[in-house]
């Protein structure tokens, strides 16, 4: 059945092989305007994205035609093959195998957009571990709490 009507909100992360800080700050929007390129045409749509040297935030509404999985891994293939070819950091580039992906309500966009434009403010107090680690617990805590009811 065709979906005409969607609401699919998806926080992506994607972490650099190791965490190796390889995005470089005057590459950075260069990156962020080539992934957005790829979101845009899989039909969906960027929000926010920001990458931090490390790992890169973004959040999408994504086409019902298209998997949280399908999308990343296009994504990633592209962004790792574009950010080689210009040779957009030393040496080779590469995500890690697997990538984080949070859905959004309608509700939370906004909140989630602050956060997303806010990296580098808030991760001159919280490092990516840190953050990392809190996502896990809270969804991990999300999900134990709606298997006790």
């Amino acid at each position: 059945m065709k979906i005409k009507y969607n609401n699919l909100y998806t926080h992506f992360i994607f972490i650099t092989l190791n965490r190796f800080p390889a995005i470089l700050e005057k590459h950075r929007v260069r990156i962020e305007k080539y992934i957005t390129g790829i979101v845009n045409n899989n039909d969906s749509k960027m929000y926010a994205i920001y990458a931090n040297p490390e790992h890169v935030h973004f959040l999408v509404s994504r086409s019902p035609a298209i998997s949280e999985e399908d999308l990343a891994t296009i994504i990633a293939e592209s962004s790792e093959r574009f950010i080689n070819e210009i040779k957009l950091c030393a040496g080779r580039f590469a995500w890690q195998d697997s990538a984080a992906a949070f859905s959004v309500s309608k509700a939370d966009v906004d909140r989630v957009c602050k956060y997303i434009l806010n990296q580098p403010n808030h991760h001159r107090k919280v490092g990516f571990k840190e953050e990392y680690e809190s996502f896990m617990k809270f969804y991990e805590k999300s999900i134990a709490s709606k298997e006790i009811r």
